[in-house]
């Protein structure tokens, strides 16, 4: 079996709340294996975004390791952990924080350019991306010329402009209507699956669910497989 591009082991998080503590996560396990896109449901407040913050890199667990291509990166310095957020993790959220004073194409090129893609070469990629995005005919639209699900697949072409190996959504489609949400999560699903990014959703969105390989949920403080609610028989 080909190595994990991301694995969690004995992840433990927990807050202070209400003057005591709140436990969210207490041993979690998790393995993400190349080009696979894994579903994580369960309802708010679940433990669903603190897992993606420790996966991320985004936030430091109290204990546990966090792998990316089999190197634990909560060790090393900030300033490594930042380029391999950089250069090997994209993340979306459930809002876009697009940049509003810039266009769609923009804003998917500078976030190559930072990272040392010429401008030439980073306005080529984005307009591919926005291009298979459906939005070809929006490249030099501004963030407020565009739809909610319009900026929202911008935000994912951005998240994938620097050909991450593992892509993190928190809610993607959580801040749209049913029918965009599905228009969006199509958007998304072709997308990585014709970039070979793998991919964790986290969301609660149970309509989701069949686009996945497979679907897991934070019980108890530890990630497990997600299996259907039993619905009674009637009569």
């Amino acid at each position: 079996m080909a190595r994990p591009i991301l694995s969690v082991r004995n992840l433990h998080r927990s807050y202070p709340s209400g003057g005591g503590i709140l436990t969210v996560m207490a041993g979690a396990d998790i393995d993400i294996y190349p080009g696979e896109m894994v579903g994580l449901v369960g309802p708010s407040g679940s433990g669903k975004s603190t897992l993606l913050h420790a996966a991320g890199l985004l936030e430091k667990p109290n204990a546990g390791e966090v792998y990316i291509n089999g190197r634990e990166c909560l060790k090393l310095s900030d300033d490594i952990r930042t380029r391999i957020r950089r250069e090997s993790i994209g993340v979306v959220y459930q809002f876009h924080h697009l940049q509003k004073e810039f266009t769609a194409l923009e804003n998917v090129a500078i976030p190559q350019m930072i990272a040392g893609v010429s401008a030439k070469v980073a306005e080529a990629e984005a307009a591919r991306l926005l291009s298979n995005m459906g939005l070809a005919e929006r490249l030099t639209h501004r963030p407020s010329q565009m739809s909610g699900g319009e900026q929202q697949r911008v935000a994912i072409a951005r998240a994938l402009a620097n050909k991450p190996q593992l892509l993190l959504g928190d809610e993607p489609t959580g801040n749209l209507d049913p029918a965009t949400s599905d228009v969006v999560f199509r958007s998304l699903f072709d997308l990585t699956r014709s970039e070979g990014v793998s991919t964790l959703i986290a969301t609660h969105n149970m309509n989701l669910i069949p686009f996945f390989d497979r679907v897991l949920t934070v019980r108890d403080g530890l990630v497990v497989p997600w299996t259907p609610p039993v619905i009674p028989a009637l009569g």
